[in-house]
């Protein structure tokens, strides 16, 4: 019975606050600093990290070469599947 009673007092309460949140509104600006926190907190690592930086930093950084030796020099060409002359006007009802 007290875990009846504990759901449905927890229920009531989720249900009170996002009605509640419905009707809460903040400023444009308040909305703007609050995804520049966001932004500034996804990529905190990345900031902070630049400052402090050691070499398997530096390595994972640079771009990996693509093997010469495995590339083909022959060109590739694109044929195209139809040309606009042999398309089929649309038909306009009117």
């Amino acid at each position: 019975m007290r875990v009846w009673l504990a759901c449905f007092f927890v229920l009531f309460a989720l249900a009170e606050f996002f009605d509640w949140l419905q009707k809460f509104n903040l400023p444009l600006p308040i909305y703007i600093l609050g995804g520049a926190f966001l932004a500034v907190a996804s990529n905190y690592d990345k900031i902070v990290g630049s400052y402090f930086t050691d070499a398997s930093m530096e390595a994972s950084l640079e771009h990996p070469q693509l093997d010469s030796s495995t590339s083909s020099t022959e060109p590739i060409s694109l044929a195209i599947a139809s040309s606009v002359e042999n398309a089929q006007p649309a038909k306009v009802d009117e």
